[in-house]
């Protein structure tokens, strides 16, 4: 029974992880992508600097979440970026798929 439940449980995350890979490949990457400054930071960096501001991960996804369905210079953690590149429009999703793409990305870039 111990070993159904921790498969379930597994699966479920293994599910969390592909879809919030798919949302952010399909959405993000166009502008955010990995290792790479050409239209926007890395996602490292934004990672890297949300995780610097919000350690524990339900603080990073919820900030995240919120600045991303409507981000703003005022609220902004890189300034300095938004000066680069502009400000990020907004994108038109809605709180739970920005969280998954946030979970996504905590999890993904340690």
């Amino acid at each position: 029974m111990k070993f159904v439940i921790v498969f379930f449980a597994m699966s479920i995350y293994m599910y969390a992880i592909s879809l919030g890979q798919t949302l952010f490949e399909g959405n993000c990457v166009t502008c955010h992508q990995i290792d790479t400054e050409k239209s926007a930071p890395t996602i490292q960096k934004v990672v890297q600097v949300y995780k610097m501001r919000f350690s524990k991960k339900e603080d990073f996804v919820k900030n995240m979440a919120i600045w991303l369905i409507k981000p703003d210079t005022l609220t902004t953690l890189m300034p300095k970026k938004i000066q680069k590149y502009r400000l990020m429009p907004e994108l038109g999703y809605d709180k739970d798929t920005l969280q998954i793409i946030a979970e996504y990305l905590y999890e993904t870039y340690i």
